[in-house]
């Protein structure tokens, strides 16, 4: 069943939104907003949702700016870079970790009938916490596809001890980070239903080869998120849009039909998919992220990016996803339709980048 938004006085959409080019922004929780579109109406998910409750809490995000250390970790400089706040993952106890499991199993149990069969799941993660979170998705009954490997420097990890500098100065605590896992997951096919009659029925399935014809690579070269960028748009885990116009591009295999990010943040995914040509939604129930957003997309999708897709497709990057301007494309408003409505409240975690 497909939706349409035509009207955006349609049932379901008593929720506060916007309108961008082809896309569609919600300031709702994404589980109320879930539970209210028809079956088997989305494409794709691409997105980097809260990997745990506490860390993005209305009162550890205030912790964070201000400068205090709550939740959040505030490194010391390293080599003269002055070092981002991070997550204290590793500070999270049992009962923290099953509401964490619990947070994610109902969220992929909501999701699931709402994915078009074959429809894929792109989830960012961290190396800390991908198996809680990854296994929870499969619980839930997505299925894992493979991990997306974002190659890409941090700063979390190689500290010499804590207090211990001077007397082990050999020794690191954890490795230096150097890359991100992005848990891949699909909806089953339909028993009996092979990929050539999904994609024929469903348009779904499989992923969209990059546009030098080569097979999209589980491994991905990636840059940190550019200053001009975090300018633009100051959220804790904001994603480069070199890195998130290749996500969505592959997420839809024929080009056509609906992305989805439940957890809009600052709208790194909307822009990305601004960029590509794609029609998207984004899903936002964290008011000052929400209203960034709406700010933030117009300018972040007109960016031309920098580091490996930043020039034309070669032997061994994956495509440059900068579509000239003017390209026809239907927007989202055409191809959404809402089953019932209920209220508008926004009570969940907060969202990804």
């Amino acid at each position: 069943m497909a939706i349409d938004l035509e009207t955006s006085r349609s049932p379901g959409f008593d929720f506060p939104h916007r309108t961008y080019g082809r896309s569609l922004m919600v300031h709702a929780d994404c589980f109320h907003w879930l539970r209210q579109i028809p079956e088997n109406s989305i494409d794709a998910v691409v997105t980097d949702p809260p990997y745990g409750i506490r860390e993005y809490e209305a009162q550890e995000l205030a912790q964070r700016q201000r400068g205090k250390t709550g939740i959040w970790r505030i490194p010391p400089s390293f080599d003269g870079s002055r070092r981002a706040p991070l997550p204290r993952f590793t500070a999270l106890d049992h009962q923290e970790r099953q509401a964490v499991r619990h947070f994610f199993h109902e969220w992929a149990t909501i999701l699931l009938p709402k994915l078009k069969p074959g429809a894929h799941v792109f989830v960012a993660c961290n190396t800390f916490m991908s198996q809680l979170v990854f296994s929870s998705l499969m619980d839930s009954g997505l299925e894992f596809r493979t991990q997306i490997i974002r190659l890409v420097q941090t700063l979390r990890g190689g500290d010499r001890p804590k207090l211990g500098e001077q007397e082990f100065p050999d020794v690191c605590s954890l490795p230096r980070g150097s890359h991100e896992p992005w848990g891949l997951f699909r909806k089953p096919l339909p028993k009996g239903m092979s990929l050539r009659e999904c994609l024929r029925t469903h348009g779904t399935g499989g992923l969209r080869r990059r546009m030098d014809g080569k097979p999209f690579l589980d491994v991905i070269p990636s840059e940190r998120t550019p200053r001009r960028e975090r300018s633009i748009a100051n959220h804790p885990s904001l994603k480069p849009q070199s890195l998130m116009r290749q996500l969505v591009w592959s997420a839809l295999p024929l080009g056509e039909g609906i992305v989805l990010d439940p957890f809009m943040g600052s709208g790194s995914t909307i822009a990305a998919a601004e960029a590509v040509g794609c029609r998207s939604i984004g899903i936002e129930r964290h008011s000052d992220y929400y209203e960034l957003a709406g700010e933030a997309v117009p300018q972040l999708h007109v960016l031309p990016t920098r580091g490996p897709t930043g020039g034309l497709p070669s032997h061994n990057g994956q495509a440059q996803l900068e579509l000239g301007s003017g390209v026809p494309v239907e927007p989202v408003a055409h191809h959404l339709a809402v089953a019932t409505g209920v209220d508008g409240g926004c009570d969940r975690a907060a969202a990804g980048g």
